[in-house]
């Protein structure tokens, strides 16, 4: 029932919104440990349609070794998992790692107690099968909305501007037309700007971690932004390094 709803509300609401005229909403990348196969696969379509880098995990061992080794903003987290259960999985990684990467609990164990033992190991949400998958972006949103700090939705680079908000890229004031990856690429150089970015860097941010990208895809996708912001160029190429957008790049007016 829960796969059957996913399928409908990405068919029927996603793209009502005409999401292939839009960018993403945002860079964020989720890591969803779940055991049931057909639910994990299709949270990460939905998730996907929705614009978010989905890792998956199907047991409890190999989702804390993904939270420990990989930054995620958001950790969906089902309780009875094979190899760790979810309780262990909390309290281990906010006690043992440190790592504070909200949790949003998702399992069918739906008593109080259960919810207080989850939100104790250190969960930040709970949500109970079956769910609506409009219920579940919400909470993501919500929780994704509390960053450790403040995240600016404006982000300039001269006459460049990308507004997270309404997920738009203009440069002298004429919107630019980009594809998911290109936006995504985009909004992580801008919020690294000033910083030399490896193309390694670029991949485990921009695409999700089970994507085949060698590092001549990053040089590609780079050309392909390259050419639709156009001249000045403000993605800088740092010979042996990587990527990076100078922040003193300035309006070059013509004499």
């Amino acid at each position: 029932m829960i796969v059957q709803y996913i399928d409908k509300f990405v068919k029927r609401e996603i793209f009502q919104e005409n999401f292939r005229e839009r960018s993403i909403i945002r860079l964020m990348r989720i890591l969803v440990v779940e055991d049931e196969h057909k639910l994990a696969a299709a949270i990460k379509k939905g998730l996907g349609q929705e614009g978010f880098a989905v890792d998956l995990a199907y047991d409890g061992l190999a989702g804390f070794d993904l939270a420990v080794g990989e930054e995620y903003d958001l950790i969906i987290l089902d309780l009875m998992l094979p190899g760790m259960e979810g309780i262990t999985f909390c309290r281990k990684l906010r006690e043992e790692e440190k790592v504070q990467t909200p949790i949003l609990i998702l399992t069918a164990l739906g008593q109080t107690e259960d919810k207080v033992k989850g939100l104790n190991a250190g969960a930040d949400d709970y949500l109970v099968k079956p769910f609506a998958f409009a219920e579940l972006l919400a909470r993501i949103r919500a929780l994704t909305r509390r960053p450790k700090e403040s995240l600016p939705t404006i982000l300039k680079a001269g006459d460049l501007i990308l507004d997270t908000v309404k997920t738009e890229v203009r440069r002298k004031g004429k919107i630019i037309n980009l594809t998911k990856t290109e936006y995504a690429l985009l909004e992580y150089l801008l919020r690294q700007k000033g910083k030399v970015v490896t193309k390694e860097q670029i991949i485990a941010h921009v695409w999700n971690y089970e994507a085949d990208i060698l590092p001549n895809t990053v040089e590609a996708f780079v050309g392909r932004l390259r050419k639709k912001l156009g001249k000045p160029a403000i993605i800088q190429t740092v010979r042996g390094f990587g990527y990076k957008i100078n922040p003193n790049f300035k309006i070059q007016n013509p004499k």
